[in-house]
């Protein structure tokens, strides 16, 4: 009677056209499978169940054989579906249960105090970096929780940084009771007091050595839950997230690590120009001239009058020459390129450089040194050389002198390999620029250092000198570098002012804004030349990163401008 009142009509079942989520168990919605009527029907012993196994036959009453197997298939899967509510409402009194002993347990560590021992020696302020020199010393350290780990009841492990390195600190006994020592989260900032202690061998920890703390205090508590730190950051995160998150990025060892190597690199730079007795200046960034073309300019109104984000400062460092002599800059450049390539920026940091009273092969002899004497500093530095070998253990150190290779020469060697060009199918001919694909295939194909030289005045700025011995070539050069491409362009420059005006013709720039540049050619010209290295590209080949923008700051491109 009971299972008459809960379902009077037979249940439906069609192999055609059932459905077991959205039938109803009727002839117009019959199920799929008996088993499903069972369900609905929660095992009733008295079920009437039809089948329709085909149109012809129509609905006929279901076989003992196939009733008796869906019942045995509900019979195990309700067992299933009790154990494991039962599993649940298990765990969720358990869950229960240690939440109220949490709970218990934060409210009693808030009775826990922690109190300095006036009978140690008083703590020596240091940082990181100087731990190695302070051992067997009572100090106190100041820095974030980079990572954190509780070992039992009486004991907890955070890895400190701040800034110079990292350090492990030891927490133990009523150090780890506090609700400070409960609810640490990753991110916050503490001062911890103790004394460092050498490890024995075969215990690992930054520096070799921890500090086993007396007394510590919060400074500043980060957030937990949704907002912890590892909730905005994961292994998941997108491009994009990273992008808006790179205040929080920076923080990661590796891209810290990438962020000091660019400061070495840097300073490294900055010694091989003092040791050539190069002048540092630094130019304008706000200009009304164009270096590398009106395209990729960046324009702004400055007090009514249309001017520029500078794309170089080379023409202010030619101006420099007679009186400062050979000079050197480390400023940012401005591209407008509508460009998302992985070595492109509209923000880079460009280290350019002048000489005066030199030829072609000097300039290119200084490049080349310059390279050389950069990459020799870090290997030469231990710290800089354990960064290395994390960041890219594979790396081989050019040598001198650098592959020279004439442009002429990359036009039939892109023609012997087949290389051609990609909108019209043919191979490239003298006097085209090489794009970025091709020369790349060519340098990684190489796998070396090249000094590309002699590009056709046609395809280069117009303040190049032409080559004596061929005038339709400048005397220019573009650095390559395996893995990167292009990181230096180079030329000598125009000293006749005849031939200046020319190029400034051939341009199609008008030379009035440039008198001052000119200037340079009427009071007194000389030979002279330079170059321009973008430091990003530079870090890229040098670190092995995929793009320049995990080497710089906040990166700079078409549609970021944030953080």
């Amino acid at each position: 009677m009971q299972s008459t009142r809960r379902h009077l009509a037979p249940y439906h079942v069609c192999d055609i056209q059932g459905d077991d989520i959205q039938g109803l168990g009727t002839i117009k919605l019959p199920f799929k499978t008996p088993l499903r009527a069972l369900e609905v029907a929660q095992g009733a012993a008295d079920v009437s169940i039809v089948v329709r196994k085909t149109y012809e036959e129509g609905f006929v009453a279901i076989s003992g054989a196939a009733l008796k197997k869906a019942r045995k298939t509900w019979e195990n899967n309700e067992k299933k579906r009790l154990k494991a509510a039962e599993q649940s409402a298990k765990n969720a009194a358990e869950a229960e249960k240690q939440a109220a002993e949490e709970a218990a347990r934060l409210e009693e560590s808030k009775k826990i105090v922690l109190t300095v021992d006036e009978s140690l020696p008083a703590a020596k302020k240091i940082r990181i970096r100087d731990s190695t020199e302070s051992r067997e010393t009572r100090v106190v350290v100041s820095g974030w929780v980079h990572r954190h780990r509780v070992q039992g009841k009486d004991m907890a492990f955070v890895v400190l940084r701040d800034g110079t390195g990292y350090l492990q600190c030891v927490l133990t006994g009523k150090l780890c009771h506090t609700y400070d020592a409960l609810t640490l989260t990753l991110e916050s900032t503490v001062k911890i007091y103790g004394v460092i202690k050498e490890l024995p061998a075969g215990k690992t920890a930054p520096g070799g050595h921890e500090l086993q703390a007396d007394y510590w205090e919060i400074i500043g508590k980060a957030p937990g839950g949704e907002e912890a730190f590892g909730n905005q950051l994961n292994t998941e995160s997108g491009p994009n997230v990273l992008l808006d998150r790179r205040h929080l990025v920076i923080r990661g060892e590796t891209t810290a690590a990438v962020l000091k190597m660019r400061a070495h690199v840097m300073r490294a730079f900055r010694s091989f120009f003092e040791s050539r007795h190069l002048i540092e200046v630094t130019p304008p960034l706000m200009v009304q001239t164009q270096v590398e073309g009106g395209s990729t300019l960046f324009s702004f109104d400055y007090y009514g009058e249309q001017a520029y984000l500078t794309q170089s400062s080379q023409l202010y460092l030619e101006t420099c020459l007679a009186s400062l002599g050979d000079v050197y800059c480390m400023v940012d450049s401005f591209r407008a390129e509508k460009s998302h390539t992985r070595r492109h920026l509209s923000e880079f940091t460009h280290c350019e450089a002048e000489l005066s009273f030199i030829d072609f092969d000097d300039l290119l002899q200084f490049i080349e040194d310059m390279v050389v004497y950069v990459v020799d500093s870090i290997f030469d530095n231990p710290e800089t050389a354990a960064t290395m070998k994390e960041l890219n253990p594979n790396f081989q150190r050019p040598r001198k002198p650098f592959r020279r290779m004439n442009y002429a020469d990359a036009i039939e060697w892109l023609r012997e390999h087949d290389v051609r060009n990609e909108e019209t199918g043919e191979h490239y001919q003298f006097g085209e620029d090489i794009p970025e694909a091709p020369e790349r295939r060519m340098t990684d194909t190489i796998n070396e250092p090249i000094l590309l030289c002699r590009f056709p005045t046609e395809i280069k700025s117009f303040y190049m000198k032409r080559c004596p011995e061929d005038r339709r070539l400048t005397e220019s050069v573009d650095v390559l570098m395996p893995g990167v491409g292009e990181i230096v362009g180079g030329s000598m420059r125009i000293t006749d002012l005849v031939e200046l005006f020319e190029g400034y013709k051939r341009e199609g720039i008008d030379p009035s804004p440039y008198y001052w540049f000119t200037d340079q050619r009427k009071y007194g010209t000389c030979e002279h030349g330079g170059f321009g290295l973008g430091v990003e590209r530079f870090l890229a080949w040098l670190m092995n990163r995929y793009s320049v923008r995990e080497v710089c700051l906040y990166p700079r491109f078409m549609g970021r401008c944030q953080p």
